[in-house]
């Protein structure tokens, strides 16, 4: 949908269906008056998204933010998308009880691009929804006097007040001069976007709120602060986490998006439904009474195709639950298996899975941690021996590694 002409949209009815469709998401709005009121204001709001970028791997636990961001957009608001490429150089605190690694500036630079291309499979691109700023922008031409200055008005009790602070101070562990500085710089950000409101995840709360604290000092309307809920990973467990394998990328392929819910936890169908699609909550508690008791294989195939729909379209879904139900319920090899060529080299079972793949895709880890768990069939072999030598594939050899990834040798 475009947002080049979009009108705002700000007639009570609409909204009490965005605040309702918010509100899954939605842990908190600081303040929630204040948000209603800026809405039925009828100008275009600024809503400011700042992310530091130490990782540009995104999953659906970021894209929740993101989503958001989109449907303030189709209601006519523009996001303004910081780049915090110099506060990276800092590295923010947050939920961290030692000292944060500094991030050379080549790193610094290409993650940018790659965290901007992720986010950009979500928001809306055109101009007068988007904005693309960096904080160096302010922060590299700053004098020391106005640093100063910053931080003149900021007390040390405030700053002592902040949650992973205390944590070290009672676990006996050192803070660095540079850390107390970082809340200031995010919420100093606000005032140079003039921003109205942000979305954020709670870890980030403190941040912002000094970015309310510094717009007063400033004599700018403060931000409202919206701060969304977490969801466990697709084990129940922790949040989504690459390190822990228990995520959705939003760089995954269909059939990956697809499979990768198929292997969530029942007890978290209803859950991943209301934060990560936009089904209605009246189909949502259909799907709960109704398949989730009997069927609960269903409902996960419905989400599944919702997950897939929301990211890549209708067609993408229909698809992926056609491969999937005829390979894994009706045992199918799939008729649509790439086919891959393996070098000479390749003699052992790590060679040749290792040749399936790109690095990015699956460390070498990974790799023997799939072989070793029997997870890798080669032809009808199916070795636990990563070194194992195998002899040289026939032309047409099936490769199955994991549940999901087939290859036929050219």
């Amino acid at each position: 949908m475009s947002t080049a002409k979009k009108k705002i949209i700000s007639d009570p009815a609409s909204l009490e269906a965005l605040l309702v469709l918010f509100s899954r998401t939605t842990e908190e709005i600081i303040s929630l008056e204040e948000f209603k009121k800026l809405l039925l204001s009828g100008r275009q709001l600024r809503f400011k998204y700042g992310v530091d970028v130490t990782a540009p791997d995104l999953h659906m636990g970021h894209a929740v933010n993101l989503w958001m961001y989109r449907k303030l957009q189709e209601f006519g608001h523009k996001v303004i998308f910081l780049i915090g490429d110099f506060t990276t150089q800092i590295g923010d605190p947050s939920g961290r009880n030692k000292l944060r690694p500094i991030i050379p500036l080549e790193d610094i630079r290409k993650n940018t691009k790659e965290f901007m291309r992720q986010a950009l499979l979500v928001l809306h691109k055109e101009p007068a929804a988007l904005e693309i700023r960096k904080n160096s922008e302010w922060y590299d031409k700053m004098p020391v006097k106005q640093l100063l200055s910053l931080m003149s008005m900021v007390t040390h009790d405030r700053l002592m007040s902040r949650d992973m602070f205390r944590a070290r101070i009672q676990e006996g562990k050192e803070i660095y001069e540079h850390e107390l500085v970082y809340p200031l710089l995010q919420g100093y950000d606000s005032v140079m976007l003039k921003a109205d409101a942000t979305i954020i995840g709670s870890d980030q709360l403190y941040n912002e709120m000094m970015g309310r604290f510094f717009q007063e000092k400033f004599r700018q309307p403060a931000q409202v602060v919206i701060t969304t809920k977490i969801t466990h990973g697709l084990d129940g467990k922790e949040k989504q986490s690459k390190s822990l394998g228990n995520y959705v990328g939003l760089t995954f392929s269909p059939r990956e998006k697809f499979g990768k819910i198929m292997t969530l936890l029942d007890s978290l169908i209803i859950e991943y439904f209301k934060v990560y699609t936009d089904l209605s909550l009246s189909d949502i508690a259909r799907i709960e009474k109704d398949s989730i008791p009997s069927d609960p294989m269903k409902a996960k195939l419905r989400l599944a195709w919702e997950v897939v729909k929301r990211y890549h379209g209708e067609t993408s879904a229909d698809q992926e639950r056609e491969w999937f139900t005829n390979t894994f319920s009706k045992k199918e090899t799939p008729a649509d298996i790439p086919s891959i060529s393996i070098p000479a080299t390749a003699g052992t079972v790590f060679d040749i899975v290792r040749a399936c793949f790109s690095q990015k895709e699956k460390s070498n880890s990974d790799i023997r941690r799939l072989i070793t768990q029997r997870g890798v069939t080669i032809g009808d072999v199916t070795p636990s021996d990563p070194p194992l030598k195998i002899s040289p594939l026939k032309k047409g050899t099936i490769i199955k590694i994991g549940k999901r990834h087939w290859f036929r040798v050219r």
